[in-house]
């Protein structure tokens, strides 16, 4: 019955429909398991308070027992805590309730009839499948091979149709591609196959020799390829052959004769520049960043920024599915990450798949609420970056689940990440030191990135449930198409960015991100957009996009955001396992120490050849001579230099030495030594040494 309930959940239910049958299962798994011991059964567990949790934030439930009730409810996402011992009953629900999983005793779960949320069905062979009208949610209609699909009409959400590899529009058999309109193509990136474009959207273009366009449109930029969506967007309505959205007001961008492009932005500055001929796109942050993406004849991908990971990726295929494997590269460290390719409104987006997935006891105690809250001591007192970001975060004094653990491990994972940026790049977001006042990333905003982080929890303890079942995992679930179900049903998604990007305001006006800023989607967009708009919580200041303001950002960046952050969490469920027991964490019980299990999609991944981390290093190389190249052949057919993009801007840190700063600044002008204290005289600047370190800058 348990089974019975479960498939039905994964088919017909959106994220919050799915929480409480899976964790609950992983549960009852575990305590399965641990009442094969030869020990009394546990008495049912008493009501319990809730769980003491940081201040701040919106309310959550705690847990309860014995015999709790739940009436019918209706309206948006209604999220139901766990629940210990006794048996929980649940009425009907509407518009997607969410149960968290349960753990102690017997439990069962009654569900009535519920509406809404995201729909799949599924055929494994040459049948047909017909379905009449549905509304509510994302449809995702799959069929094995040579199979038919037929639908009536449908509302409220977007309809997938793919069989055996990341097709779009009615296919069957083979990888083939459905109809496509506004004269668009298909691209290819790194195996993940493009389907369907809308009118507007173009992965190939073909412009008149020379052609010159201006800026103002008003969606976002997408800074080079962050996985998938070759999408081209225009100015002025013309045609682009630089990958992303549409440019920002007062952009200027020269097409030439090769099929090169170079984007200025109204400062005269370079932004991006697209060599046909390499078939590379380099982005030039605002913060100073500099992306460069190539497209490889074998197919592969490989992306690098300055003073970040780069990575090649490589598609392959598994049960007839797109997969990729992309191996990253930082500082001599190799890891592997895994995508699913997903077709979502003419995009390709790749959806994050774990390579290992934990047993249901693990995932059980680290979505509950711990016995009782623990201290935990980060270490990151004598750390750089945690000064310097004294003024945007500061961590939870006490921790009473896994959830709010997480949450701070993920903010401090991206600020070190930005941090490094910065030391090595000379990025800057306009972070401010701690001044005595409270931080921007205020206790409302935390307490939604751990219900979020809850959220993904539960997600993860439903795909490792299919996947022990030698089920194939639904990439939607993690995917947009879910989240945007989600939101259309009242229930609001938080976003963590997890590198440096550019967007735009809805003036068309440029702005910037970077690791750590937290966005709130909280309102769909239409029905075909590949965009979606977002209100800032948390940002860092300078010429980063404002707190409370609306931005307009790429679904294909939306994706990857969520990518990161589930990837994230699953490195920091790595190191809680790790730690459990140790340095203030509480033990975990018996069923939630087992290892992680491989999936097989993972082990089947071609490994990456050892000449990847070298090509990376000279694709820095190749894009210095492809912005020459491109911006010499953009001179020469409109008779005037282009603007070159700005050199990395020079930055002083809290902490850095005399040598670093000189590195950074070159010589001083002038010096005064007053024993431990140093200044060093700049234009117009005064940095202030004690000790031999960055004190102060005046």
């Amino acid at each position: 019955m348990t089974i019975q309930l479960l498939r039905k959940a994964i088919c017909y239910g959106s994220t919050a429909t799915i929480l409480a049958l899976l964790v609950g299962l992983g549960s009852m798994t575990s305590s399965a398991a641990d009442n094969k011991k030869p020990v009394p059964a546990p008495k049912p567990a008493p009501a319990a308070r809730p769980a003491p949790r940081p201040s701040g934030g919106g309310a959550s439930h705690g847990p309860t027992g014995g015999g709790a009730s739940h009436g019918p409810t209706t309206g948006g996402a209604t999220t139901h805590g766990p629940t210990t011992g006794g048996f929980a009953t649940h009425g009907p629900t509407t518009g997607g309730a969410t149960h968290g999983p349960t753990t102690g005793g017997a439990i069962t779960q009654t569900h009535g009839p519920t509406t809404g949320g995201a729909t799949t069905m599924t055929t494994g062979g040459g049948g047909t499948t017909t379905h009449g009208p549905a509304t509510g949610g994302a449809t995702n209609m799959t069929t094995g091979g040579g199979g038919t699909t037929t639908h009536g009409p449908m509302t409220g959400g977007a309809t997938h149709a793919t069989d055996g590899g990341i097709t779009h529009g009615t296919t069957a058999g083979e990888a083939t591609h459905g109809p496509t309109t506004g004269g668009a193509t298909h691209a290819t990136d790194g195996g993940i196959t493009h389907g369907t474009t809308p009118a507007g959207m173009h992965n190939t273009t073909t412009t008149p020799t020379g052609m010159h366009t201006n800026g103002g449109g008003a969606a976002g930029l997408h800074p080079g390829v962050t996985g998938g969506g070759a999408s081209h967007g225009g100015i002025g309505g013309h045609p682009s052959a630089i990958r992303g959205g549409a440019a920002p007001r007062g952009s200027n961008e020269h097409i030439t004769r090769s099929g090169g492009a170079v984007r200025t932005r109204p400062n005269g500055r370079v932004s991006d520049v697209h060599d046909t001929k390499r078939g590379m796109d380099v982005h030039h942050g605002l913060n100073g960043n500099r992306r460069v993406s190539m497209e490889r004849h074998d197919g592969s991908r490989m992306v690098s920024e300055r003073g970040r990971p780069g990575y090649v990726q490589r598609g392959y295929s598994y049960h007839g599915h797109d997969f990729a494997r992309r191996s990253y590269y930082y500082h001599g460290h190799e890891y592997n990450r895994y995508y699913r390719g997903y077709g979502f409104r003419g995009l390709s987006l790749n959806i994050y798949s774990p390579g290992v997935y934990y047993g249901p006891g693990f995932y059980g105690w680290a979505y509950n609420p711990w016995a009782a809250p623990i201290a935990f001591g980060w270490g990151w007192g004598g750390s750089p970056w945690y000064g310097y970001y004294g003024g945007y975060f500061q961590p939870y004094p006490v921790y009473p689940s896994a959830s709010y653990w997480l949450t701070d491990y993920i903010i401090s994972q991206n600020l070190q990440a930005a941090y490094a940026a910065h030391q090595e790049a000379g990025e800057v977001d306009g972070a401010q030191s701690s001044a005595g006042g409270p931080p921007a990333l205020t206790p409302d905003v935390k307490q939604q990135i751990a219900d979020e982080v809850k959220g993904q929890l539960a997600l993860e303890n439903a795909e490792a449930t299919q996947t022990a079942q030698h089920q194939d995992v639904d990439p939607a679930s993690s995917g947009i198409a879910r989240i945007l179900a989600d939101v259309s049903a009242g229930h609001a998604h938080v976003f963590v960015a997890g590198s440096a990007l550019d967007v735009t305001n809805p003036n068309g006006q440029e702005c910037a991100l970077s690791d750590g800023d937290v966005l709130l989607l909280q309102t769909p967009p239409a029905a075909d957009a590949t965009t979606a708009d977002l209100v800032v919580l948390a940002s860092k200041g300078g010429q980063e996009c404002p707190k409370s303001s609306m931005i307009t950002v790429q679904m294909t960046d939306l994706q990857e955001m969520q990518n990161h952050m589930r990837e994230t969490i699953d490195q920091g469920l790595q190191d809680l396992q790790a730690k459990q027991g140790k340095g203030g964490l509480p033990a975990a019980p018996p069923s939630a120490q087992a290892p992680p299990t491989a999936t097989e999609f993972a082990a089947i991944a071609p490994p990456p050849t050892p000449q990847d981390a070298a090509d990376l290093q000279q694709q820095s190389q190749q894009a210095d001579q492809a912005e020459q190249d491109v911006q010499s052949e953009a001179a020469q057919d409109s008779g005037s230099p282009v603007s070159a993009a700005p050199a990395a801007p020079a930055s002083v840190e809290m902490g850095q030495t005399l040598d670093q700063v000189q590195a950074a600044m070159g010589a001083p002008s002038r010096v005064a030594n007053l024993g431990s204290k140093v200044i060093y005289y700049y234009n117009g600047m005064k940095v202030v040494f004690q000790d031999g370190k960055v004190a102060d800058v005046q």
